[in-house]
């Protein structure tokens, strides 16, 4: 019995190995995102938050532009006199010195360039929100790809555009109205991008959709959209004459409820990040519609999950390591998902002593590490099926850690077995008292990629944790993780 079920965990084992080149986005990108720790602070402020990122193992940014931010007198109603496609007529200010300093560590960078917009490119002058003027918009692309376009190459149109809080109206006498003029608006910067002589190599994104729609709030449903951008109706058949896109993927956030990953929004039209698959159908879809191109990628570039105390869905902190992880499990394992992200470092600061924004961050907002913090660096997803648990986890080097893996190579620096002290080796370790003690379990290595599984017995009440030594000696451990059916 026993050999019985050693030979299912070993059967299990090889299957869990084999789902990342069967099935895993190999060349994913992980973004992060943290506008409060980079943006609008001193240098030496946003010096230390790159070094604490690159600590982490971040190689990746993702950046929204705000257009209102960086325009010239933005909130008069009359369009002041200027030259909208030379970047010279423009206040770049601290995205000059962060989009800099990410290209000097040669990261990714993923810009998002979105409204609120300047007053005086709104129809009559009132609002930062209402019917953007594509052609302000295509000259502003230009001299945004004229100043970054050959350092970044991965754009994006606009942020949540389902939501009122970045494009109005949502919705014009009752129907849907907001797709129709961010098609145009993507279209425009579309063409400034091509214009800006920087275009060559440049990847363009469209949706940056919120996850779920809400009919009292006025936000449509990411697919919904999704189907009006592309003149679709609710059967995926073409509406009208529209011609087919020319986007290089689909952005999504994929936010969840307190439920985690495991929730189930109740309309179909939602995506959350357990239910990416409606997205990945949804695009092949449209492509047999003619409206994109085949085998558009998904890229995932806002996520995170709300910890206590939000009191929307806010969950406890060990709750939140262990969900980031299996969120990213199950990006990772679709292989049309072509990136992960993490929103924020820090949570949002209260105001006046209330919750406010967003409890996402891998720290609190007193800059206390949460246990998402070093989970960030080593996730691991712990699942039980009827034999056992199957474990799958990652490990984040930073860049000079990941130059002594790639040395090493993935059977580590001691020959085949590896070493506890090589790069390419991860400990898995378990307690039995809530975490007061740990034990070693398993000795695993880790793929060129990162990633590494295994396969166990199942304990009741067992925690879990990755073990991992940096090619410099230093020691890290992931949270502790409980199993999950």
């Amino acid at each position: 019995m026993r050999h019985a079920r050693l030979a299912t965990l070993l059967c299990a084992a090889a299957l869990v190995a084999a789902a990342p080149a069967a099935l895993a986005s190999r060349g994913e990108i992980v973004f992060f995102e943290a506008p409060g720790s980079l943006l609008d602070v001193s240098a030496a402020q946003r010096a230390h938050t790159l070094e604490q990122l690159q600590s982490l193992g971040v190689h990746a940014l993702r950046v929204v532009l705000y257009w209102r931010d960086v325009a010239p007198k933005p909130n008069h109603r009359q369009q002041p006199h200027f030259n909208q496609a030379n970047p010279a007529g423009y206040h770049w200010g601290h995205y000059d010195q962060l989009i800099d300093a990410a290209v000097a560590l040669h990261w990714k960078v993923l810009l998002t360039v979105s409204g609120p917009v300047p007053n005086w490119a709104t129809p009559y002058g009132e609002d930062r929100y209402s019917s953007p003027s594509t052609s302000d918009f295509r000259e502003f692309m230009q001299a945004v790809g004229r100043r970054y376009g050959r350092a970044v190459k991965l754009f994006s149109i606009w942020n949540e555009p389902n939501q009122p809080g970045f494009l109005r109206p949502q919705y014009y006498g009752g129907r849907l109205a907001s797709p129709q003029i961010y098609r145009g608006l993507f279209l425009a910067g579309y063409a400034g991008l091509r214009a800006s002589g920087n275009f060559g190599g440049m990847t363009v994104l469209m949706g940056e959709t919120s996850p779920v729609g809400v009919w009292s709030q006025h936000v449509p449903a990411p697919l919904a959209f999704l189907r009006g951008v592309l003149c679709l109706n609710s059967s995926y058949r073409p509406v009208g004459h529209c011609a087919p896109l020319p986007a290089d993927g689909w952005a999504q956030h994929p936010y969840t409820s307190g439920q985690g990953p495991f929730g189930n929004p109740p309309s179909s039209d939602d995506v959350t990040i357990g239910t990416l698959g409606r997205l990945v159908s949804a695009l092949d879809r449209a492509a047999a519609a003619g409206a994109v191109r085949r085998g558009l990628p998904v890229y995932i570039t806002e996520f995170g999950v709300q910890s206590t105390p939000n009191p929307y869905g806010g969950v406890s902190l060990a709750r939140q390591a262990e969900y980031d992880a299996i969120a990213e499990r199950i990006a990772w394992s679709n292989p049309r998902v072509a990136s992960f992200s993490q929103y924020l470092l820090r949570d949002d600061h209260p105001r006046h002593g209330r919750v406010v924004g967003s409890q996402t961050g891998l720290e609190t907002y007193r800059g206390r590490p949460k246990p998402s913090y070093d989970g960030f660096r080593l996730p691991l997803t712990v699942t039980r099926f009827s034999g056992g648990v199957l474990l799958w986890g990652l490990v984040r080097p930073s860049r000079s850690e990941a130059a002594v893996v790639g040395a090493t190579g993935a059977t580590g620096a001691t020959g085949a077995a590896g070493a506890a002290g090589s790069p390419s080796i991860v400990l898995v370790q378990a307690s039995q008292d809530g975490g007061r003690s740990w034990r070693t379990l398993l000795r695993v290595r880790v793929a060129a990629d990162g990633s590494w599984s295994a396969a166990s017995s199942y304990t009741a009440h067992r925690l879990w944790r990755a073990e991992w030594v940096a090619g410099d000696g230093s020691v890290y451990y992931g949270p502790p993780i409980r199993a999950y059916s």
